[in-house]
């Protein structure tokens, strides 16, 4: 029965990597057509500036997810801090495109969220460090002056 189980947690984890490959293509293909289409028509520089950057954001976050895909597949285990990323990634991406497409502020909305985003930023960027602390001590020892250092 485990074995079974485990093929089928195997197959889900191939099934969500092909789906997440298929959706890194469709992005590609959407990024690449915009910028031909500015090229060819009348160019309006910040219109593809922001889809660009918004595309190519999720683009990475999509990337991200399929590293931790793989991973899960390869340790059989389900680590945090790659979704600690892709949530940091994320977040700062909606603070880029969201201060990039304001044209005048509003602290009723905007501030608001902008506050709230980077206050998540902080967290989860605090997270990961702690992750990795806690993971990974030996990355954060300090050494003595003069000490031999390996690497």
């Amino acid at each position: 029965m485990q074995n079974l189980l485990q093929a089928a947690e195997d197959g889900i984890h191939l099934i969500v990597a092909v789906i997440l490959l298929l959706l890194a293509g469709l992005l590609t293909a959407d990024l690449t057509a915009d910028v031909v289409d500015a090229i060819r028509g009348p160019f309006q520089g910040e219109t593809v500036v922001l889809s660009a950057l918004d595309n190519s954001l999720v683009l990475f976050i999509v990337a991200e997810l399929l590293h931790t895909v793989r991973l899960t597949i390869r340790n059989r285990t389900l680590d945090a801090e790659p979704f600690l990323v892709v949530g940091l990634i994320a977040g700062i991406r909606k603070v880029l495109i969201m201060t990039a497409e304001a044209k005048t502020f509003r602290w009723e909305y905007q501030g608001i969220e902008l506050v709230i985003l980077t206050g998540l930023i902080l967290v989860m960027a605090l997270a990961v460090y702690v992750w990795r602390r806690s993971t990974r001590p030996v990355d954060f020892m300090l050494t003595a002056p003069g000490a031999p250092t390996t690497g």
